[in-house]
């Protein structure tokens, strides 16, 4: 992208599958750009993960966003050799391998801060380093149940509950983009090298659910599960209405409370004093959520709806992905857009999320194949000729 706050940045992503490719999309979006590095042959897993369309992974297509896409065999002395070649020219390293890998392929921080002492090298993995768990092989689900997430998920008489979608890896992503732009500014700024930005799946989860390790730390408490339910916010929980249909309620303060209450017709309850406190409301959460549920059930969503909307309390319908897409606010802020796309002719995808008044992120174009861009990278960046960019395919470097 020739436009961005972050133009001029070159970000090199030699991480598969979700949390590291997450640090290089963001980046992408707002003018870094992005060379993704692949293997030769199969290239990221996350191709072809999950719902495909003619055997194209759909999440592929959205997170290989605005990047350049080179194949290069790692696993061998020129493919390393290259790859140092591309540091050279670049700002930023996103690995996601192993240490041992690392270490093996002379890629670890200690060898390429001493070979490009500028490099930020955000290296996010399962357990992080350090510590015995260091070199073993760790994915989201792992981390989703190690954290505490899965825990304090799901109902009290039911199973420890996981994601349907990766969220330990969103969540270390988004954790590792704003580390390496913190980062960037010490280098950039400061007049400081580059440093390594170490992220594991499980922390950055962790500090999201960090009442449950203050509980036990404090009260020695340990939180079960409460399905949808925070007695903190009571009400607070989806509603099934008449219809069928399901409707979200939360009331964090004590003055949306009571407009819940007043919205159902309770006004003994909006003038309770146990039922205005917090803490007091808390004690009584089940009694709260019965109250709203037993409303809630004799009207149908849209009658639901109009109420809360009316009392300014809290509420919305559970939306699938069609109510998402047709939802009228959503729909005036452009958060998803139609990317025009080689393989689909066209794919909606959800726009940049931070919006930026004078530098907003762009989405220029989508996943492509596998090497789209090896001659670009190799000859026009690194002045390669075509007769040695044959050549480093057919030895299998490229």
């Amino acid at each position: 992208m020739s436009h961005g706050p972050l133009h001029g940045l070159r970000v090199i992503e030699i991480a598969t599958l979700a949390a590291g490719p997450t640090v290089a999309t963001t980046l992408g979006e707002f003018g870094a750009e992005v060379i993704k590095v692949e293997q030769p042959g199969s290239g990221d897993p996350m191709r072809t993960w999950g719902d495909r369309r003619d055997g194209i992974g759909l999440l592929w297509k959205s997170i290989a966003r605005n990047k350049r896409f080179t194949t290069l065999d790692l696993r061998t002395r020129a493919g390393q050799d290259l790859l140092h070649r591309l540091l050279e020219v670049s700002d930023v390293l996103v690995a996601g391998n192993r240490p041992s890998a690392l270490a093996r392929w002379g890629l670890d921080y200690d060898s390429v801060h001493a070979a490009h002492p500028h490099i930020v090298m955000a290296h996010i993995t399962g357990y992080g380093s350090g510590g015995p768990k260091s070199d073993r092989p760790g994915y989201g689900t792992l981390a989703e149940a190690m954290s505490g997430f899965a825990h304090q998920t799901g109902p009290p008489d039911g199973p420890p509950t996981l994601p349907p979608f990766m969220l330990a890896d969103g969540v270390a992503g988004l954790a590792a983009t704003y580390a390496v732009m913190m980062a960037l500014y010490h280098r950039d700024v400061h007049g400081a090298g580059g440093q390594l930005v170490d992220v594991s799946l499980v922390e950055p989860l962790t500090r999201l659910l960090e009442t449950g390790t203050l509980a036990y730390d404090q009260l020695g408490l340990v939180k079960g599960r409460s399905g949808n339910m925070l007695p903190a916010s009571a009400p607070r929980n989806t509603y099934r209405t008449a219809d069928g249909r399901w409707l979200a309620v939360s009331s964090a303060s004590p003055s949306i409370a009571a407009r819940v209450f007043r919205a159902i017709g309770r006004e003994d309850m909006a003038s309770d004093p146990d039922l205005i406190d917090p803490v007091r409301r808390q004690e009584r959460a089940v009694e709260v959520d019965e109250a709203v549920a037993d409303w809630v059930g004799r009207h149908s969503l849209d009658e639901a709806i109009t109420v809360f909307e009316a009392a300014e309390a809290a509420a919305t319908a559970v939306y699938d992905a069609p109510a998402l897409l047709a939802d009228e606010h959503l729909r005036a802020r452009g958060t998803f857009v139609g990317v025009p796309d080689r393989d689909f002719g066209e794919v909606t995808v959800q726009a940049p999320v931070v919006r930026m008044s004078a530098t907003p992120g762009h989405v220029t174009h989508l996943g492509r194949d596998l090497g789209a861009d090896n001659e670009a990278v190799y000859g026009e960046l690194l002045g390669f000729s075509p007769a040695k960019i044959d050549e480093l395919r057919t030895e299998g470097t490229i």
